[in-house]
């Protein structure tokens, strides 16, 4: 693949990662690493592809290659993040788990009510990273792909067993609940 592949007028590449507000295991605390593989079709269907992914309990990776015809990177996280906060905000109410959502509820800013938000479930900003070289983009997905096996974590041995990550795509050729769009066939 080539560099003008990658990032060029018709085609941008992002490492994205955003995070749940207090970096609170929300995807875990309401089993919701399904909403992300929700959002994942959603971008498939609006032509922009996943190369890769990790989805931790407090937070995401994700590699997203986008087309000139796609929305802006901040429009697609804004409403990824939009569509997971509202589910999970759902799933805490059916769990009866008021204590959390009286915690995310006082988050909120003045500004934040202001603006029609009543819970504060991510972190207001994300990180982003163009991506304009093969070799770049394997370290990002070599980092992300470890990210359950290294510091704290520890949620598997090996990480092609962590079942919400697109290790196992790459290094097995098997995909568990998404397969992304390899990054050798853009």
């Amino acid at each position: 693949m080539s560099v003008k592949k990658l990032h060029s007028k018709e085609y941008t590449t992002y490492f994205c990662t955003f995070t749940f507000h207090e970096w609170i295991p929300l995807f875990q605390i309401t089993s919701s690493y399904d909403l992300v593989y929700q959002w994942f079709e959603i971008l498939k269907k609006q032509k922009i592809d996943v190369i890769g992914y990790t989805i931790m309990p407090n937070h995401l990776h994700c590699i997203l290659h986008f087309n000139n015809e796609a929305k802006g990177l901040n429009t697609i996280i804004g409403n990824g993040k939009r569509f997971i906060a509202y589910e999970i905000i759902n799933r805490l109410e059916k769990q009866n788990n008021f204590t959390l959502l009286n915690s995310l509820s006082d988050a909120c800013t003045d500004r934040d009510k202001k603006k029609g938000q009543i819970h504060k479930v991510f972190k207001p900003s994300f990180d982003a990273k163009a991506i304009f070289s093969d070799k770049f983009m394997k370290q990002k997905l070599d980092y992300m792909h470890a990210n359950p096996i290294s510091g704290k974590w520890s949620l598997v041995n090996d990480f092609t067993n962590y079942e919400h990550s697109s290790a196992s795509f790459y290094e097995l050729g098997i995909s568990k609940h998404f397969t992304p769009r390899h990054y050798k066939d853009l």
